[in-house]
């Protein structure tokens, strides 16, 4: 009883600040805070953007349940074959000349166009034709990167204090996504020590992504989640097989040169889709709580609201009311830094604290984890997350096999409190 008592404290502990009603309404934040970029990007050509954007509703909902030897094609492939179909459309349509205007060239900067009937087509020329970006035939066809290719890289506390916060926001992500994909897989939860080493590695392949200049960090893919509950696929072997696969084509310059001139509002198109889709993999944490009480509802819903709410009041202050600049979402937190409200004498507080507040995923972290952990509530209510205790987990073979690390690695790291289970 008393190791059981034991075993119930350290839970309680590991769970106490992240928990179901956190992690559902930051999740779902991070998909929300890209709203003001998807459809007006689309927007920009509708019969291309709109057509895909259908083309996978089709697909994943309408079609979903429609076998073709033994699979479901058009489900587990609602993305690639809308963008393939959308893709060979918008090149017939560019071939035919249907983007082309007398007398107007696409490559010829907006600045330098004097004709009033170039300056009108000139937007649907750029974001319709599939055949603006030259990235396809300037690629080389192989191309090894290497650490430090684009010179070494430039430290700045300033932006690595927000860094460190929106690592802080995928680190719970991840929470949720680890927890949600051993249930798919019918395992046991993973243990505290398996959570610390996850999030631990993609600090590692963040650290590998800053030498390599890719320009993003590594993370938990929320959406995999989905793809596991579709596919049925929960093998590791898979996965190998396909950051191999991954690795590969990395060395094929022309496979990236092709993914680059996709146009930007078929990219659009498909992420109004992703990001649809973090939102309602982030709110589908609360089934694991009480979903229906009124103290999660308050708190996702206020987390909701002031994740919109309070970063529109900061990048109010990012652009002039006498400008018509539009700047996508992504980028107006950089701009609030330098012109924010909150304003002291410290320069690179002000940026920290303005750029911070301004993004959605923060506010709703900070509103979610207060209120969950200082309003009362049961464990039940609260959802909190149940991890496995080590000593259970390394009784049990099939539940170490799971979490075990791949070529018996575990084994030299045992001293690493955080490697093992």
């Amino acid at each position: 009883m008393r190791v059981s008592g034991r075993s119930c404290r350290r839970q309680s502990d590991t769970t106490v600040l992240i928990n179901p009603v956190v992690v559902a309404p930051t999740i779902a934040a991070v998909g929300l805070s890209f709203y003001s970029y998807g459809f007006p990007r689309v927007g920009t050509c509708l019969e291309i953007g709109a057509v895909q954007i259908l083309l996978v509703i089709i697909f994943s909902l309408y079609l979903r349940k429609i076998s073709v030897l033994g699979h479901r094609v058009f489900l587990i492939y609602a993305v690639p074959l809308g963008l393939a179909i959308t893709w060979a459309a918008a090149f017939l349509l560019t071939e035919a000349g249907a983007y082309s205007y007398k007398g107007c060239d696409v490559n010829v900067p907006v600045s330098n166009i004097i004709s009033e009937h170039c300056r009108n087509h000139i937007s649907r020329m750029k974001q319709c034709r599939v055949d603006t970006s030259q990235a396809l035939k300037s690629a080389p066809w192989f191309r090894f990167p290497y650490p430090l290719q684009w010179g070494t890289p430039v430290f700045q506390w300033k932006m690595a204090l927000v860094m460190c916060v929106v690592s802080l926001i995928s680190s719970v992500d991840s929470v949720g996504s680890y927890h949600a994909a051993s249930l798919l897989v019918a395992s046991r939860p993973p243990t505290p020590g398996v959570l610390s080493r996850g999030i631990g590695l993609e600090g590692l392949s963040s650290i590998l992504a800053g030498l390599w200049g890719t320009g993003t960090g590594s993370t938990t893919l929320t959406e995999n989640v989905h793809t596991i509950a579709v596919t049925k696929m929960g093998s590791r072997r898979a996965v190998e097989l396909g950051a191999i696969m991954l690795i590969v084509l990395s060395l094929v310059g022309k496979v990236g040169g092709f993914i680059a001139s996709i146009p930007e509002v078929m990219v659009a198109a498909l992420l109004c889709f992703m990001w649809a889709m973090l939102t309602a993999l982030g709110l589908s944490n609360l089934r694991y709580s009480e979903a229906g009480s009124s103290r999660n509802i308050i708190i996702v819903g206020l987390s909701l609201f002031f994740s919109l709410s309070i970063p529109a009041y900061f990048q109010q202050y990012g652009i002039s009311p006498n400008t018509n600049l539009s700047v996508p979402s992504y980028f107006q937190p950089y701009i609030v830094a330098s012109h924010g409200p909150f304003r002291t004498k410290y320069g690179g507080l002000n940026y920290v604290v303005n750029t911070v507040l301004s993004f959605h995923m923060v506010i709703a972290l900070l509103i979610a984890i207060i209120l969950d952990n200082t309003v009362p509530g049961s464990r039940q209510e609260r959802g909190a997350y149940v991890w496995s205790e080590p000593e259970a987990a390394r009784r049990e073979p099939a539940v170490a096999k799971d979490y075990e690390l791949p070529f018996r690695v575990g084994r030299v790291f045992r001293w690493v409190k955080w490697v093992g289970l």
